[in-house]
């Protein structure tokens, strides 16, 4: 849906645009002279050589003042939402703690490179993912539908999930690499409810230069027989990720389709960095409920704020 939509802005941008140009161009002098000489004949004053304001064009079509008042509305949009800044909301709860279902995020745009809102090509370099960034990009099995998730493993990584801790040994000049365990603290038991109806337990990550809350749920077993891909040369829980790709994982480790499961994502997939929350939605409702499940219950005010 947000490809279409990006579609749509730029299509509606271009007709809109062509229409006052053309019209500008071919028609629009042609109609402001006719509304001269009517003006000269109704007043009987031949030094009038121009109107002003709405009177300089009276006889204006209806498609060309929607086209006029329309362009720059969608132009706004399409280069803010193109360049700068998309809205997401988030409707899983694979990345809790850090996001909730009900979470309204602003993805910036420009953080990997400034690409044309079609096709996207970059047409600009302007950075690389950092580990620990939440990034947003098109699911690689499906390009239609967003995901987000956290970067773990940069190209040339050799990322090992072993029970459920993260070791990553960094490409390096020397051999053999060293490997590095990410710090793991533990924080406790949560009010969160696994798939097994038990609690979750918080635990603090480092992971480059952020230090965020994961997930962990003590009743769940690695689901190793269903991790991808088998690359030659690694086990099955390794994964050495390839140059302009990335590895990346779901902050609830238990509750996460992520890179585990269907491989890396190719960096023209990338669509931004997840900075902010700017609303936090509660959807508590239930299906007796008189007011449908899709309006929210609540505002969580205390959620808004930047991404960790």
């Amino acid at each position: 849906m947000a490809n279409y939509f990006a579609i749509f802005l730029v299509v509606m941008t271009a007709v809109t645009g062509l229409i006052w140009l053309i019209d500008a161009i071919f028609f629009a002098p042609e109609r402001k002279a006719m509304a001269l000489e009517e003006r000269r004949a109704v007043l009987g004053d031949d030094t009038i050589t121009k109107l002003e304001g709405e009177e300089a064009d009276p006889h204006l079509p209806m498609l060309v003042d929607n086209a006029k008042q329309f362009f720059p509305i969608f132009a706004l949009v399409m280069v803010f939402r193109s360049f700068l800044y998309e809205p997401f909301q988030i409707p899983s709860g694979s990345m809790m703690p850090t996001l909730l279902v009900g979470d309204f995020i602003l993805v910036e745009k420009f953080s990997y490179g400034i690409k044309d809102p079609v096709f996207r090509t970059k047409l600009i370099e302007t950075g690389e993912p950092s580990r620990g960034d939440v990034v947003v990009f098109k699911f690689p099995e499906d390009p239609s539908v967003d995901y987000i998730k956290r970067v773990v493993g940069l190209p040339g990584d050799r990322v090992v999930y072993k029970d459920k801790k993260l070791f990553i040994t960094p490409a390096c000049e020397q051999r053999p690499c060293p490997q590095t365990a990410i710090a793991q603290e533990e924080v406790g038991k949560t009010d969160f409810i696994g798939r097994l109806n038990g609690r979750l337990v918080e635990y603090k990550e480092t992971l480059g230069e952020n230090t965020t809350g994961i997930l962990k749920d003590p009743n769940e077993r690695d689901a190793i027989s269903r991790y991808e891909p088998k690359q030659p040369g690694t086990a099955y829980n390794e994964w050495l990720v390839p140059e302009d790709h990335y590895f990346v994982m779901g902050d609830n480790r238990d509750n996460s389709e992520d890179g585990r499961f269907w491989g890396f994502v190719p960096e023209q997939n990338l669509v931004g960095n997840a900075v902010l929350i700017w609303v936090s939605f509660e959807f508590e409702r239930q299906p007796e409920d008189f007011m449908p499940t899709w309006v929210p219950s609540g505002i969580r005010f205390e959620r808004s704020g930047s991404i960790q």
